[in-house]
């Protein structure tokens, strides 16, 4: 009885009997060498050739087509007057038109005028402008042991609006995964000294990489740029020898390489001649870790926001020209929410929102907000560590510089 081997059962039927294609199905289509290969894009056209045809079409089926898209094109035109309020569509030249004829897909319309039939068309818009999101920065555990936050800003756009529909369901997820496993997968493969010294050229290798994994989908990417963050852990001591690292800065103490440097770039060089000045005075106290300044420092964010009133003018306006919104959240949970407006006259501040858009909103806890404000941390390392949530421009957001300058003076 169990004398027989196990056999796996057959996973397609070779009994050897003609099959016969049915009746809606071309019979020259169904007996093709590639017919039934078990993938979901076997009975899809050739859209990546700009070739529509559906070969596994039967001709009955195309006649019944034929007759039912015919008879719809005598209702639009006999209903014209009403009916052109709902078939005809106004496309940009930025955008195209995808079109599901009775569930087969035609080649994409647009720009222009465009004509969606009733009843038997199913259309989506494509937008074919280049999109960008990024990648927040994530540990990356790298060749010679060491662990190095790193993140991406990702450029990319349609340029096959067909393959982008049928090809995958939802085009930016799939396309934030596919960047963020790239993003993993090569830079685990470098070291710490290469990710940081050859940042511009691993950003083209990793962009071509996401290229060959999103090309079936119709999307090209066109930049990738890396952001280095802090280093987490230390590489071990290997034969690429010890990291050349900048010196430290106030408010960046937390990132290392080529980050600072830009960070000091973009922020100006204060740093720098923050430790000239530090190095030039001789009558400071040496047992104080800071220099003593008669100014009292706020303890809580109401303080902090009289102080502000306070230091409020037309030139400050004229020089940051932006409004921004505050989401603070304390230690004990509560959240509260507070605005700065610099877009218009003397400028404005006070607890609550504000009733028109803001141009940034912050998110922050209150102790960070006052390390801020005092001066201890930096907007730009405050983003780059996670500590500070923005929503609008990042450059808008750094203007907040100027405020922070005329507080510590």
């Amino acid at each position: 009885m169990f004398s027989k081997s196990y056999q796996l059962l057959p996973q397609r039927d070779s009994s050897g009997l003609p099959r016969t294609p049915g009746l809606f199905v071309d019979r020259d289509g169904f007996t093709r060498s590639s017919y039934h290969k078990g993938l979901s894009f076997d009975n899809m056209p050739n859209v990546s050739n700009d070739d529509f045809t559906d070969t596994s079409q039967g001709w009955l089926s195309w006649i019944c087509n034929l007759i039912v898209t015919f008879l719809v094109y005598i209702c639009t035109f006999l209903t014209f007057p009403i009916s052109g309020w709902f078939v005809l569509k106004t496309v940009p030249n930025y955008q195209r038109i995808v079109v599901f004829r009775l569930g087969r897909v035609c080649p994409p319309k647009g720009p222009g005028i465009v004509l969606v039939l009733p009843f038997i068309d199913q259309w989506q818009r494509v937008d074919l402008r280049t999109r960008a999101f990024n990648i927040p920065p994530c540990q990356v555990s790298t060749q010679d042991g060491g662990v190095l936050a790193v993140g991406a800003d990702i450029q990319f756009r349609i340029w096959n609006p067909v393959m982008s529909v049928i090809s995958v369901q939802d085009l930016n997820a799939s396309t934030r995964m596919t960047a963020q496993n790239a993003l993993t997968h090569s830079l685990s493969k470098k070291t710490v000294r290469e990710i940081q010294t050859e940042r511009v050229k691993l950003g083209e290798y990793l962009g071509m990489d996401i290229n060959e994994m999103t090309r079936h989908w119709g999307l090209e990417v066109d930049r990738v740029e890396l952001t280095l963050g802090s280093l987490v852990k230390a590489p071990d001591d290997g034969p690429c020898g010890s990291l050349i690292m900048p010196p430290s800065v106030p408010g960046l103490e937390g990132l290392t390489g080529p980050i600072q440097q830009l960070a000091m770039h973009f922020l100006g060089n204060s740093g720098s001649l923050q430790h000239k000045q530090e190095d030039c005075l001789t009558f400071m106290d040496e047992l104080s870790s800071a220099p003593q300044t008669a100014v009292a420092t706020p303890v809580s964010v109401e303080e902090l926001l009289d102080e502000v009133k306070l230091l409020l003018s037309e030139t400050l306006v004229r020089q940051v020209g932006a409004c921004f919104q505050f989401n603070i959240s304390s230690e004990d949970g509560r959240h509260h929410s507070y605005y700065v407006d610099l877009s218009q006259g003397s400028g404005a501040a006070g607890a609550g929102s504000l009733c028109t858009e803001p141009d940034v909103t912050l998110s922050m806890s209150d102790s960070d907000l006052l390390a801020m404000f005092r001066g201890e941390l930096r907007p730009f390392a405050a983003y780059t560590s996670s500590r500070l949530k923005i929503q609008g421009d990042i450059k808008t957001a750094m203007k907040l510089e100027e405020l922070i300058k005329l507080l510590k003076k």
